[in-house]
């Protein structure tokens, strides 16, 4: 991540939010891409001054929303043929064991999957393609992946923009204490929601043979 954020750094802001809103989007085209990675760095530098986070937040909504509803496209147009031909290309990320749990999260929670898998990096790169390809109702689709592209993308920008000028603030303070704590804290509640939406996708019951995965009475 600071690789990706001394990059940026040296970038002028609207190279910045271009960037975001394009990783982002390729990402949710159902293409491995650290798109959180990149929010995040942006949302750090947001924090020191470098850019607006309005701006960074907008891109990153943009960026998800877009490229939601073009995976959602190309997912309908190419069916499960091109689900597996991802699968082969990228098989550690969209294989055919976490296909299949995502394909069961949409059957079993509807258009819910396509709004909480904004914030589970197994359904932010599947949920559009996956959709697509499942024919789920479009529009229900978009009014879930705008929802979910809009909490999230400014969820986490302002989320990261506070805690660094928080941070920034005790750095200069020399409130060493204060600011480890505050890592800590922020290490924590991550792993915990990382923890609860790793253990929500692995822990869905497999589906049992010849049960049919549809979404469109979701």
């Amino acid at each position: 991540m600071l690789d990706v954020q001394h990059w940026l750094v040296a970038l002028p802001p609207l190279a910045v939010y271009l960037i975001v809103a394009g990783v982002i989007g390729v990402e949710s085209m159902g293409v491995p891409l650290p798109g959180e990675i990149t929010l995040v760095s942006a949302s750090l530098l947001a924090a020191a001054g470098v850019v607006e986070p309005e701006w960074v937040a907008g891109a990153a909504a943009l960026g998800a929303i877009v490229g939601d509803s073009a995976g959602y496209a190309i997912g309908r147009r190419g069916g499960r043929a091109l689900l597996a031909r991802l699968g082969r290309r990228f098989p550690k990320h969209l294989g055919p064991a976490q296909l299949a749990r995502a394909e069961l999260s949409f059957a079993r929670h509807g258009v819910w999957a396509v709004f909480f898998g904004r914030f589970i990096a197994l359904l932010r790169i599947l949920a559009g393609p996956l959709a697509g390809a499942l024919h789920v109702p479009y529009r229900r689709f978009l009014v879930a992946n705008a929802a979910g592209g809009l909490v999230w993308a400014f969820a986490t920008t302002y989320l990261l923009f506070h805690l660094g000028r928080v941070a920034e603030h005790w750095l200069k303070d020399a409130s060493w204490i204060g600011l480890g704590l505050a890592v800590l804290a922020g290490v924590g509640s991550t792993w915990w929601l990382r923890r609860r939406a790793h253990r929500a996708v692995h822990t869905e019951p497999e589906p049992e043979p010849g049960e049919a995965v549809s979404a469109r009475s979701r």
